[in-house]
């Protein structure tokens, strides 16, 4: 029960962050200027390096053992990274050719069973 409670207060945790960010993003309005667009953009990338580690915690104190479905943090690392790399790469331009976007993985939930049924009783 003990790890069930870490797990949930991790997600709790996770959950809040996420909400404040994305609550306290406004659009930029054209009198505020590029230089408002950029604060707003380095800001969010400090939050991304805070969601990280705040996943970092959750996974390193999610249980050992493997339930039939987890959570996949490492895709989730990768993902934060793609999109971090994205507002530097806005923010401090190394070239002036459009990226090639990949898109994100997105889905964070592995199965370790290849059968859908739910385990007998």
């Amino acid at each position: 029960m003990g790890h069930s409670n870490r797990r949930t207060s991790a997600w709790s945790a996770l959950a809040v962050v996420l909400a404040v960010t994305f609550s306290a993003l406004r659009p930029a309005v054209a009198a505020d200027g590029l230089a408002s667009e950029r604060e707003q953009l380095a800001a969010l990338a400090r939050q991304l390096n805070l969601i990280d580690r705040l996943a970092e915690h959750a996974g390193n104190t999610a249980p050992q053992e493997r339930a039939r479905y987890h959570f996949d943090y490492a895709r989730l690392h990768a993902d934060l990274q793609r999109v971090r790399a994205g507002l530097q790469d806005y923010l401090v331009p190394q070239r002036a050719q459009p990226r090639d976007p990949v898109p994100l993985a997105g889905d964070y939930v592995h199965r370790d069973r290849a059968d859908d049924e739910e385990p007998s009783p």
